[in-house]
């Protein structure tokens, strides 16, 4: 099985590490190629380019001016610990065993902006490129151009016949796949909270609910359909009456 996520703007660099292991990832050329393209660019074009206040802007730029390589555990850090959004408090990967560890790196994919897709113990460094910024890269107009088939095919060369691969990453970045090129059914989990007698999608709920599934296949070794729907943390359960699609379990509380 292989699951895919999105990153976080949000990033701890502060943390002690559970672990001294690392590894490089496999795009960090392409990374320096866009890095390249970034610190070209003052805090008031990045600010206009992303949406972004001056203060984050400002705080960018001095990240793009920072960015060296090669990549090392004094001037990065492994993914998995650098990013602290909501989908990666409902992860809580630092409390891992070592064992899982291990299998988190085997299993989980963090798509991205500026590092294409990242295994959790790559190292990285502080960046801010969301998926769907229009930044033009030569000739491709903005980054779901430029990566392409790149990581399409990159998770093909990593899966074997038969494995699923799970998607819990937003839209934004799932779209910088290409579906119906991936050779393995896909399942995407769906989660509703139950809101003024409605079920819905609430974001800030649905991005921690991403992170505790992701837990919850690593804790449990799921590896089928049947064991992703055993899937019970924070009061969520498999509701088979509100799952519309068999690849898209919905799950509800």
């Amino acid at each position: 099985m292989k699951i895919v996520i999105s990153p976080a703007k949000s990033l701890n660099y502060e943390a002690e590490l559970p672990t001294a292991t690392y590894t490089s990832p496999k795009f960090i050329e392409d990374a320096e190629k866009l890095n390249k393209i970034l610190k070209k660019k003052k805090p008031k074009a990045l600010s206009e380019l992303m949406s972004i206040s001056d203060n984050l802007a400002q705080l960018n730029w001095q990240r793009n001016q920072d960015f060296s390589i090669p990549f090392t555990p004094k001037n990065s850090r492994p993914a998995i610990f650098a990013f602290s959004g909501d989908v990666y408090q409902g992860l809580d990967a630092y409390t891992l065993s070592e064992n899982k560890i291990e299998k988190l790196q085997q299993t989980l994919r963090i798509l991205s902006g500026q590092y294409g897709i990242l295994k959790p113990l790559d190292l990285m460094q502080p960046y801010r490129l969301e998926m769907g910024t229009s930044l033009k890269i030569g000739r491709n107009k903005n980054l779901y151009e430029y990566w392409g088939s790149r990581l399409t095919d990159h998770l093909n060369n990593e899966m074997v016949e038969g494995e699923l691969l799970v998607n819990l990453a937003s839209n934004e970045y799932y779209s910088a796949l290409q579906p119906k090129n991936i050779k393995a059914e896909i399942i995407t989990p769906i989660f509703k909270d139950w809101k003024n007698d409605k079920l819905k999608i609430i974001s800030f709920f649905a991005k921690k609910a991403r992170g505790a599934m992701v837990r919850y296949i690593i804790d449990a070794d799921a590896k089928t359909l049947s064991d992703i729907k055993g899937f019970n943390l924070d009061d969520y359960e498999f509701s088979q009456e509100h799952t519309l699609k068999e690849n898209q379990p919905v799950f509800i509380r």
